[in-house]
């Protein structure tokens, strides 16, 4: 299965060296292993036994959480601030999650702390550094050897992103030299017309005398007929073949490429958790929950009493929500008003001044203690620490029909907090606020990884003791 964020990167990627993306899968893994030996021996202790449990899963859950190192990536050499956030991000969470299962084993007292710690911290930066090296070396081998020969066929959107990846990404040693295209000049962008090799019946006699070594074929899929001619004509040279479609004419979500009994299929919308990143995230949630649990719960206490001195009524209310694949959920919050309206058929947002808050309430709602009861949720499974926030049904049922893709985010479970929340979209149930909020939220589903839920978590920290959204 290969996920892609831009559709074309499956395409090229097979361009570059097979050894080259085996390595990459290997690089983090390994350094997690002969880091750990190394500071057992610098330690005094040996590599057996207790580390080597250690060590398995820190390589197990470093492969599933931190991916592929980006050796190939020219992008991430020029973002080498949040290349290396992302990376230490990532990897606190292995830590912590692999301490936590040698706790669970009762197996921590065997570790040395002293050669958890140096573990702990050595090894995010190794990675980065090693990560930095082999990207180096890999553009510095590359381009003094002959680069492959390539041509796209099509002008399209597609295929000018396609050739501006391949020829700004040194480690895929290829060249694009130009486009085939049956369409008259006036009908092109006047910035590609001098790319033209020629129309698309010429292709065949070019790639037999040129040394052309991949073709794309980025044309519509509406063109079947063309494109199986096209091949057709290419059957007597060893050329390797790509078809891009142009998938962007569609809202992509977690767009990728996937098989089901041999048949290819191409997900064009679908949940970024698959596989290996449900159990991550959910792992996520587990860990975060259960220790904000514990360094809350005199907070938790606090509210509790609070609530129940300051006003008639329950504790703790149930709110009904839509869930993941818009399934009802309820969720749990402090009580901070003197109604207990679950929204289920009309709702009214809450004003700043609302006489249906209880005093001690709007403490709780300024300083969102009132979701902290979220928590139980994330451990019960029906909501996680980060994703979309829930919508009231009532409000679910009113934007469902004016927002394009609204139901997309119920694609994921619910969050205590989102992106939209931290970029400031907090607030209002007006059309234009919601929507604001809708586009945060689908943001975050195309582009989740492990360290933007970290992000999230530590803005959503800093927002708390300045929020003014909140009444």
């Amino acid at each position: 299965m290969a996920r892609i964020g831009e559709f074309e990167g499956s395409a090229l990627n097979a361009a570059a060296p097979g050894h080259v993306f085996v390595f990459s899968a290997l690089l983090f893994p390994m350094i997690a292993v002969v880091d750990l030996a190394a500071c057992a021996v610098i330690r005094g202790q040996s590599f057996s036994g207790r580390y080597f449990l250690l060590a398995t899963l820190g390589f197990l859950l470093t492969s599933l959480i931190l991916d592929r190192a980006h050796v190939h990536s020219s992008k991430a050499a020029r973002r080498w601030p949040s290349e290396l956030f992302d990376i230490v991000s990532r990897w606190l969470l292995i830590a912590g999650l692999s301490y936590g299962l040698i706790e669970l084993g009762g197996l921590s007292q065997l570790i040395g702390y002293p050669v958890l710690l140096l573990w702990v911290i050595s090894t995010p930066f190794l990675m980065w550094f090693a990560q930095r090296g082999v990207r180096f070396v890999l553009c510095q081998r590359f381009p003094g050897s002959t680069p492959l020969r390539a041509v796209i066929v099509g002008v399209t959107d597609v295929g000018r992103r396609l050739e501006s990846r391949i020829n700004k990404t040194p480690v895929l040693r290829t060249r694009a030299i130009g486009y085939f295209e049956d369409r008259s000049p006036e009908r092109l962008p006047a910035g590609e017309r001098g790319a033209i090799l020629g129309r698309t019946s010429e292709l065949r006699e070019f790639v037999l005398n040129h040394d052309v070594n991949i073709v794309y074929i980025t044309i519509p899929l509406s063109r079947q007929r063309r494109i199986t001619d096209l091949i057709d004509s290419l059957s007597d040279s060893t050329v390797s073949i790509y078809f891009v479609p142009d998938l962007f004419v569609f809202n992509l979500m977690q767009a990728r490429i996937d098989a089901m009994s041999g048949i290819p299929l191409i997900a064009v919308r679908e949940s970024p958790f698959y596989a290996g990143r449900i159990v991550a995230k959910r792992l996520e949630d587990i860990l975060l929950a259960t220790i904000a649990l514990l360094i809350l719960s005199p907070i938790f206490l606090i509210a509790a009493i609070g609530v129940k001195l300051t006003s008639p009524g329950p504790v703790l209310f149930r709110q009904l929500r839509y869930g993941l694949d818009g399934r009802p959920i309820f969720i749990y919050k402090f009580r901070s008003m003197r109604v207990l309206e679950d929204g289920s058929r009309s709702y009214t947002q809450v004003t700043r001044g609302d006489i249906r808050v209880t005093g001690f309430g709007s403490l709780l709602r300024k300083t969102s203690i009132d979701e902290l009861p979220q928590l139980l949720n994330v451990l019960e499974g029906s909501m996680s620490i980060v994703g979309p926030r829930p919508h009231v049904v009532a409000v679910n049922e009113q934007y469902r029909r004016l927002i394009p893709d609204y139901m997309i985010r119920h694609k994921v479970r619910p969050g205590i907090t989102g992106w939209a929340q931290v970029n400031g979209c907090r607030g209002g149930d007006d059309l234009e606020s919601m929507t604001r909020r809708i586009e945060c939220d689908l943001e975050y589903l195309r582009s989740w990884s492990m360290g933007l839920d970290l992000r999230i978590i530590m803005r959503t920290a800093m927002l708390l003791v300045r929020n003014r959204d909140a009444f």
